[in-house]
């Protein structure tokens, strides 16, 4: 499956959740997420969110606009005994982020509000819309008053190196 998304910087948390509300959608997760990554010359992410565990493998497509990637993901049973294989395989641990996620569904786009945690909170609340195609990325980002130049086609990595004090 394709992974199709950008992300929206620095943004009013309740003006977003305001509009997001006002144009009907909605809202299916709220809580912590954390997210570990294993990395070589692909993404493999093991995340918590709320009571359940998955894994991804996320294979880069393209960056131009819109950051796109093949994503193959499978709900796991445990995810700590998950990482222990993982690590077990030979796999380095390099990053675990933590985030307050809110997650709204509008129209055929999925709206996620993330605040990240410990150290990486100084980085500001963002938003990331992940649609089947850039031109509903684009749709939603203009029903939420953001242009098309708003959008960043940016991991992690990319954001907290903008952020870099």
């Amino acid at each position: 499956m394709k992974e199709i998304e950008a992300k929206i910087l620095d943004i009013n948390k309740e003006e977003i959740i305001k509009k997001l509300e006002d144009l009907g959608a909605k809202k299916i997760f709220e809580g912590e997420v954390i997210s570990t990554f294993f990395k070589n010359e692909n993404t493999l992410r093991l995340r918590k969110m709320g009571g359940k565990s998955y894994l991804t493998l996320k294979l880069p497509i393209s960056k131009e606009n819109i950051k796109i990637k093949e994503e193959y993901e499978v709900e796991i049973s445990d995810f700590e005994e998950t990482k222990k294989i993982l690590i077990n395989l030979g796999y380095d641990e390099e990053i675990t982020l933590y985030k307050i996620r809110i997650t709204y569904k509008l129209d055929n786009a999925k709206v996620e509000i993330d605040t990240s945690l410990k150290e990486y909170s100084h980085v500001p609340t963002l938003l990331e819309i992940e649609a089947e195609d850039e031109k509903t990325i684009i749709e939603i980002a203009e029903k939420l008053g953001y242009k098309k130049e708003d959008l960043k086609p940016w991991g992690f990595t990319e954001t907290v190196n903008h952020y870099k004090k």
